[in-house]
């Protein structure tokens, strides 16, 4: 396997500056030319076990009041549901979308 080199920019190639073309400040801060979207889905069976629930507390702390995310997982996430509560208790709401045996999808809604 070779790893492909990674290209840092502070835009994406080819963006337009929304805020020098129409002189209004974009919805968010960074330049990615993508919206704030009220639901993201992130699929935790692609990240490596040993950095699972960091990243996905890194989302969740990402995540404004009213947006929700959308967890994939291979198993029921109670210990993380549990770490979540004790961590962030009431931030999140919590809804059950796919309920196994091979998948779960988990919907956290940032309630405040």
């Amino acid at each position: 396997m070779t790893a492909e080199p990674i290209t840092l920019s502070s835009s994406r190639p080819g963006a337009v500056d929304a805020e020098a073309t129409t002189g209004t400040p974009a919805a968010h801060a960074c330049a990615c030319g993508h919206e704030d979207e009220e639901k993201i889905v992130l699929d935790s069976r692609t990240i490596p076990h040993a950095i699972r629930h960091a990243t996905i507390f890194g989302a969740l702390g990402a995540i404004k009041p009213g947006f929700a995310l959308d967890l994939i997982a291979s198993h029921n996430p109670l210990p993380l549901l549990g770490q979540l509560e004790s961590s962030r208790p009431g931030e999140f709401l919590v809804s059950y979308l796919e309920n196994g045996p091979e998948t779960w999808t988990i919907r956290l809604t940032r309630a405040n």
